[in-house]
């Protein structure tokens, strides 16, 4: 059983395996409508179960069309309208789907959630997001600075504000393909103490910054997030200690010339992002928004083997 749960475990020949299906998968299909099926068609007959607690854009709709790209069909489910919101245990839920459907995506409040779905299913689970990772999207993001020409063994990668569950999953990806990851955050928001030294333990260099001007520094590219995730609930909190952590002009001039912007989605203009920097030319997150499409067709073939 192939679960894609933690990019921490995931060996670096799956992870390089699955970043190079996407790409391939990316460059077969150049300039064809977006509905229609891939030539080879993997997962034709195949059914995902889709399954939604928190709201979703990009991982709802690259799932649905990465499953109909390759052959397969998609059934979205949310919490509100299952007998998960009225509090069915998540055991019974994924034997049940299991009978019904070939793979599974949960994107979950909690990330035991993910665990337990993956514990009692009878079919790969796919992690669409916790509150402890979004592997799925450190896919795309590598995906992304692939295609913009940085070669991640010994890259440079910069995060800068909240040590949230993307960059665990970014901390993950970094064990695995040998960049080294500078991270720039409030004490109060760093990320796990445990999630750093496990990755290190793996060889990871991973430097902890509480300015953003020396974590950017040389850097290949620039990663960050919203400061203010959904279930957070310290806004006043998290905006005044995050706010001397915004990606502006003047932080990515401290980057190589030709370092790109990353950020996962949705974005805050003015926050934690200026817009002269997100709609400028370093700015690749429309690019990374399509590779979630080609990211996750990756993830559900290997997945289904």
């Amino acid at each position: 059983m192939r679960h894609f749960l933690d990019i921490d475990a995931l060996s670096p020949g799956d992870v390089r395996a699955i970043l190079d299906e996407a790409h391939a998968r990316k460059i077969a299909r150049s300039g064809w409508p977006k509905g229609r099926v891939d030539t080879d068609a993997p997962l034709a007959g195949h059914v995902l179960a889709a399954i939604f607690e928190k709201n979703s854009t990009r991982t709802r709709v690259s799932f649905d069309v990465a499953m109909r790209q390759l052959g397969g069909q998609t059934l979205v489910m949310d919490a509100a309208t299952s007998q998960i919101g009225r509090g069915e245990p998540i055991s019974d839920t994924a034997q049940v789907l299991s009978r019904m459907v070939d793979v599974i995506m949960l994107r979950a409040n909690s990330h035991q959630s993910v665990m337990d779905m993956a514990r009692y299913a009878n079919v790969p689970v796919i992690n669409g997001l916790t509150d402890f990772s979004h592997p799925c999207q450190i896919i795309a993001d590598l995906m992304t600075m692939e295609e913009a020409g940085i070669t991640l063994k010994g890259a440079r990668i910069a995060w800068v504000g909240d040590g949230n569950n993307v960059l665990t999953s970014l901390i993950h990806a970094g064990a695995k393909l040998g960049f080294s990851i500078a991270v720039a955050c409030p004490v109060s928001f760093a990320p796990h103490q445990k999630i750093v030294e496990a990755a290190r333990g793996q060889g990871a260099l991973i430097e902890l910054f509480d300015d953003p001007d020396k974590a950017v520094a040389d850097a290949d590219c620039v990663v960050t997030d919203t400061w203010v995730s959904m279930g957070d609930t310290n806004i006043g909190e998290r905006m005044q200690a995050l706010g001397p952590y915004q990606v502006n002009e003047r932080l990515m001039e401290k980057a190589k010339p030709e370092a790109i912007f990353l950020h996962c989605m949705p974005a805050h203009r003015g926050e934690e992002v200026t817009g002269a920097v997100i709609d400028g030319p370093q700015s690749r997150i429309f690019d990374e928004a399509e590779n979630r499409i080609h990211a996750q067709k990756a993830i559900l073939t290997w997945c289904l083997a």
